[in-house]
């Protein structure tokens, strides 16, 4: 049996038939992942012996009849998402030696349907970063060009599933950082809409923008993970109680009629030629598979980026206030009072990128400074939000690139961080409004570095999202290897 081919679905009806244990899938993950770890540093902790030990006791499990949606499949987690008993240090030096006391609700569900934890990936420090450059553990790689890098935060994520590391992933999402990076690394990345899945026991960035969602090799994946995490948790405020739709078994490939919005604004200077082809070469397909084109316009889509560095930065200047070295994580030493060992904590434990965001937080919430800046954000985000609901009172879908560019080289950008924010330029935007978005790979350029297309959809209509991207993925092809596939 050819481990690396199997889907995740194939993986759980191969152990649940006793045609391969839960442990050989583990033993051959693990074996992957220590051995390109070097190469790729995906991985912040991968703790052996509690991979295998889960597995032995799924293979116990099964032979008691157990059957789960995802039984014997290993997920890798970003690590932000808290885990019990298991290093979660959202890649920061002040959270290094952090173990959690309990599990995120997206963990509890997947133990529930027989997932394996298989340890939690690099990404950019505290989410912040288009790059995974930030990380206090080192950049990621892009398996697809080693010298360029996988995108961010959740670049761990994406490098896991498309490195062969790991079936499938966990990441989190506030500006693109599920998307962005899948475009970049080939695979596809769903953020779900916002209060779909439960944030509790995700370490925040931006409240009200922060969403977990997954990385896999095909839509039916995607769709099957999306569907054991969306849970109502009454312990997440922002967790709306919808009954979960049966994501998987309702995917239909037939999209005759599908009336797909393609934004005028998001075909601008600065978009790569070679993805524009591919975005159009894909819109064509759609137009053979009966879908409708339909050019619609977005017109606040400018005010994007500004409005999301105001709230998103203001949310985390408040989110990280309680990095102060008393309770938990790093503490700085050598200091003579209490205001020092504030100081000198949060100077020392949090990263370059993560001190200039509290900054810009700090300084637009400020008394004086909050009616021009933030309260003006807030008014402009209504607005952004707005222009979706009037474009699905007319269109079903929204197609448009994920990224502007395909991947660049590492350390390109990280002395302009301008540059680097414009990155989520075409992401952005749908966590302002809240509502869903995917990114389905759509070809690659001249230099054989993949393109990402986006497909975002109205409140709570993942299933239409996933529909439109299964009809295309299925009249072009699955998932495709990285260079990792030989090794």
């Amino acid at each position: 049996m050819n481990i690396k081919k199997l889907n995740t679905i194939e993986i759980k009806n191969s152990i649940e038939n006793r045609e391969i244990k839960a442990q050989e899938i583990a033993e051959y993950y693990l074996k992957r992942a220590i051995s390109l770890q070097e190469k790729t540093n995906a991985f912040i902790t991968l703790d052996e012996e509690n991979i295998l030990k889960q597995a032995k006791d799924i293979d116990n499990q099964v032979e008691k009849g157990f059957k789960g949606k995802l039984t014997g499949v290993p997920i890798a987690i970003k690590d932000n998402i808290c885990t019990k008993g298991l290093r979660t240090t959202c890649a920061s030096k002040i959270l290094s030696n952090f173990v959690p006391p309990y599990d995120a609700t997206v963990i509890e569900n997947l133990k529930k349907e027989g997932a394996i934890i298989f340890g939690k990936t690099n990404m950019d420090e505290f989410a912040m970063g288009s790059s995974n450059e930030t990380s206090y553990f080192g950049p990621v790689k892009n398996p697809w060009d080693m010298e360029r890098i996988p995108g961010g935060s959740s670049g761990g994520s994406a490098v896991a599933v498309s490195a062969i590391l790991a079936p499938a992933s966990l990441g989190s999402d506030t500006g693109g950082s599920i998307r962005q990076p899948a475009s970049l690394c080939g695979v596809v990345g769903m953020k779900p809409t916002y209060g779909r899945i439960s944030r509790y026991g995700l370490i925040a960035f931006g409240s009200s923008l922060d969403q977990i969602g997954p990385f896999a090799r095909s839509i039916e994946d995607c769709a099957l993970i999306l569907e054991v995490i969306s849970k109502y948790d009454p312990r997440d405020s922002t967790s709306i109680n919808l009954k979960t739709p049966e994501y998987l078994k309702n995917l239909n490939e037939d999209i005759r009629g599908l009336k797909i919005g393609v934004p005028k604004e998001y075909f601008i200077d600065g978009v790569e030629e070679d993805i524009i082809k591919g975005i159009n070469d894909a819109v064509e397909i759609l137009k053979k598979l009966g879908a409708e084109i339909r050019e619609i316009s977005l017109p606040h889509t400018k005010y994007g980026i500004a409005v999301y560095y105001l709230i998103a930065t203001a949310e985390a200047s408040s989110n990280l206030a309680r990095y102060d070295g008393v309770k938990y994580g790093f503490r700085a030493e050598n200091v003579k009072d209490l205001k020092e060992m504030y100081i000198k904590t949060k100077k020392e434990g949090f990263g370059e990128e993560v001190k200039r965001r509290i900054m810009l937080g700090t300084f637009s919430l400020a008394s004086g400074y909050y009616d021009a800046y933030y309260k003006k954000a807030s008014k402009v985000r209504t607005l952004i939000k707005n222009d979706f609901v009037n474009a699905f009172e007319k269109v079903d879908v929204i197609l448009c690139p994920t990224s502007p560019t395909t991947a660049f080289k590492i350390g390109e950008k990280t002395n302009d961080p301008i540059q680097m924010y414009l990155s989520d330029i075409f992401t952005i935007n749908v966590n302002l409004a809240g509502i869903p978005a995917i990114s389905v790979p759509c070809g690659f350029d001249k230099k054989g570095l993949p393109i990402g297309m986006q497909i975002i959809g109205n409140y709570f209509e993942e299933q239409v999202i996933l529909n439109a991207s299964y009809a295309y993925e299925k009249a072009v092809g699955g998932f495709k290897f990285s260079p990792f596939q030989e090794e």
